[in-house]
């Protein structure tokens, strides 16, 4: 039995209700409404610094001198932004498409049929169908309705909560999900020579094959009457070794860097992969986990792809790895486990909400 009230505090049951004005809890304090114009428009702007496109064909190339460059290319991107468009990334158009086509699907059942897949976040259950519940300090919502998953390794998923509609989606999305997962080793590898480490260490320190999650949300974030207030996702980093992200070719995603929040442009058959916290942490910050945020706008309904490569919560420690600590470069960061980074973050994020009201 589904209740009136999921129902009705879904992002999408309000935006589809013809309302003009959005309610206040979904209004962003003004600190936040910063460099929120239209999307579309800062879109197709190309003045200033622009998110780096960093092409993977050679990444494994016999040429020694074309893999080199490319290899540095991708840790460049990496030390600068943290953030990067990924093409050639080996993942074909074909398979990307079904994803997206899938996800598109459920989304566009009618709310009733997705709220069989509700999760119940009072009682720990994360994954399934959902909207962002206003549990921090400040008592904000963001604009946007999810669906969150495990989608690797094999054994810990959990099918049963998987959308049996579209009959494509749990085919695609777990062929998605083992692709992502090889191009996961490849970039750890490169990140891990570039940091001097042998190409295999930074995989082990985040869990190996049979220890890194890899968790997806699929964001969808409705048309909105005035996006000019609201956000999809509010400013975060990711606590995630990577994330890799694919959208429907809607605007959306901006970046803070050099002090500016700098939108991303949509670039046609790309992964944008973010660094994530676990990965700047162990690199004692010489890899960079930018902060991000989610737009929306009032012309066309957002949805992005998120997959996040995630350690295990309590098994490992994280903390800078020795080789990349010196005199000269001490640990900027204490050894915690990764749960515990999670409510550092969050235990963090409700006292700045309590100053700020």
């Amino acid at each position: 039995m589904v209740s009136s009230d999921s129902v009705n505090s879904r992002v999408e049951t309000l935006a589809s209700s013809g309302i003009a004005t959005i309610p206040k809890e979904y209004i962003r304090p003004k600190e936040e409404l910063i460099n929120i114009g239209d999307i579309f428009e800062q879109e197709k702007s190309t003045d200033g610094p622009q998110v780096p496109t960093i092409d993977l064909k050679e990444i494994d190339s016999e040429n020694e001198k074309v893999r080199e460059r490319c290899r540095e290319e991708l840790k460049k991107a990496a030390v600068d932004w943290g953030v990067m468009h990924l093409v050639n990334h080996g993942i074909s158009d074909e398979l990307m498409d079904r994803v997206r086509k899938a996800g598109k699907a459920f989304f566009d059942l009618p709310i009733e049929q997705k709220e069989k897949y509700a999760n119940d976040q009072a009682s720990g259950k994360i994954q399934g169908y959902g909207s962002k519940l206003a549990n921090n300090a400040s008592g904000q919502l963001e604009w946007e309705d999810y669906f969150f998953h495990l989608t690797y390794p094999e054994d810990k998923r959990d099918l049963s909560i998987w959308p049996q509609t579209p009959a494509d989606y749990i085919e695609a999305t777990a062929e998605y999900a083992k692709e992502l997962r090889a191009l996961a080793t490849k970039v750890l590898r490169v990140l891990s020579l570039g940091l001097g480490l042998e190409e295999g260490r930074l995989e082990k320190e985040v869990g190996g094959l049979e220890e890194l999650l890899l968790q997806m949300k699929i964001n969808y974030y409705p048309v909105c009457p005035q996006p000019e207030l609201a956000l999809g996702v509010e400013a975060h980093t990711d606590v995630s070794a990577l994330t890799f992200i694919l959208h429907n070719m809607v605007p959306g995603l901006q970046l803070f860097y050099e002090g500016k929040w700098v939108t991303a442009k949509c670039v046609p058959h790309s992964i944008v992969m973010h660094i994530g916290d676990t990965i700047e942490i162990l690199s004692n910050g010489k890899y960079k986990s930018i902060l991000h945020r989610g737009m929306v706008n009032k012309e066309k309904v957002r949805i992005s792809w998120a997959v996040f490569c995630e350690p295990p919560k309590e098994k490992i420690i994280l903390k800078p790895l020795p080789e990349t600590v010196s005199e000269t470069e001490p640990p900027i960061f204490p050894p915690r486990t990764f749960a515990e980074h999670i409510q550092h973050k969050l235990f963090r994020k409700s006292q700045e909400a309590l100053l700020n009201k």
